[in-house]
């Protein structure tokens, strides 16, 4: 794990001194939402807000980590390296953009080394009218037994299920079936939840506060997970709207060849998906032009971050464990999603800087 002088770091409480220091040494001021629970070492969590730019700024860039909790790691670092950058800092006030770090969208997770909330919610999949019936995922239905066994690790009963499963539908729709986000099991994986979340509150709390005064607003959403080691996908995070894509595709196409990919015509590694945060932004920003992307970094291969998902769904269901096998499964979590090298590190940090300043460009046209 990188030490003190790097922007990533080895917990979440590492994680957020650094970004508070980082945002001090810059002059910012840092809103804080507590959160209910404390950390896994017992540390208060919260959700951290810093805006570098005027309060009344037309144009504003929201740069965010940890929807995913453990996913923080590698957007956290993100986040500390742009508070650092003076130039970077320099480009984006030049061109009158306001940029807003929303640190740790789900501290809980973060810093429990988890993908989901405290109440077992996969953020990314709790954007919805509750008042309103709630997407059915029928697939999901038929693997829910499979998913979670009583036993850790899984029976080769257990496995030779799931392989039979995979046999017959094939990769992609086990992916679409696990993780395109259930509503009937709260035990279960990609629960989107019945209720918004303490970080869906808090999340709009933060748009409507930062956001309403802006005429356009960008969003990076920084994730992990999916896709090729250190390659970060840009996955087109906006309603089903040709010109809202089109805009995206303008902006973050890149030099470099890099284009948008998108859940709605089958060009991204990710599945369609429901309940999406980004969504909040039509809610709570009606009055602006929106652009926004998932900034999806490759750590492992699918079936092996699936895999990882599965523990740590069952050692949720099974808090009493010995403290070393809680720790091992840990750890499967954080490799699945924060890939420990130099090089993955330096590519995150290269390809983070460029869809920001492509982000600030598109915004400033």
């Amino acid at each position: 794990m990188p030490g003190d002088h790097s922007p990533f770091s080895s917990s979440y409480a590492q994680a957020r001194r650094k970004f508070l220091e980082a945002a001090d040494a810059a002059g910012l001021r840092v809103e804080t939402r507590p959160h209910p629970l404390p950390g896994l070492e017992g540390e208060p969590l919260a959700m951290d807000v810093a805006r570098d730019g005027p309060p009344d700024a037309a144009r504003l860039l929201i740069l965010s980590s940890a929807c995913h909790g453990v996913e923080g790691f590698c957007g956290s670092g993100v986040q500390v390296a742009a508070l650092r950058d003076t130039a970077w800092r320099r480009r984006a006030a030049d061109a009158g953009i306001a940029v807003l770090y929303v640190h740790a969208l789900n501290p809980y997770g973060f810093s429990h080394i988890g993908r989901t909330t405290h109440e077992n919610v996969d953020l990314n999949r709790n954007f919805h009218d509750f008042s309103q019936a709630l997407p059915v995922n029928a697939a999901y239905r038929e693997v829910h037994p499979l998913l979670v066994p009583p036993d850790w690790p899984p029976s080769q009963e257990n496995e030779q299920a799931i392989a039979r499963y995979l046999a017959e539908h094939g990769e992609r729709a086990y992916q679409a079936a696990v993780s395109g986000g259930q509503y009937e099991y709260a035990d279960g994986l990609f629960y989107g939840g019945r209720a918004p979340a303490w970080s869906n509150l808090a999340v709009r709390e933060v748009l409507r506060t930062h956001g309403r005064r802006a005429g356009r607003i960008a969003w990076i959403d920084v994730h992990t997970g999916l896709g090729p080691s250190g390659v970060g996908e840009r996955i087109f995070a906006g309603r089903d709207d040709a010109a809202c894509l089109a805009r995206a595709r303008a902006w973050w196409g890149g030099p470099q060849g890099k284009g948008i990919t998108s859940i709605y015509d089958g060009t991204s590694t990710s599945a369609l998906l429901t309940g999406l945060m980004f969504t909040s932004i039509y809610d709570e920003c009606p009055q602006a032009e929106y652009t926004g992307m998932a900034l999806e970094y490759g750590t492992v291969p699918v079936m092996e971050t699936f895999q990882a998902l599965r523990a740590e769904q069952w050692l949720r269901r099974h808090p009493e464990v010995p403290r070393e096998k809680a720790d091992a499964i840990r750890k499967q979590v954080l490799a699945a999603f924060y890939t420990d090298t130099d090089a993955w590190r330096e590519q995150v940090l290269g390809q983070a800087r460029e869809a920001l300043e492509q982000a600030a460009d598109g915004l400033a046209a």
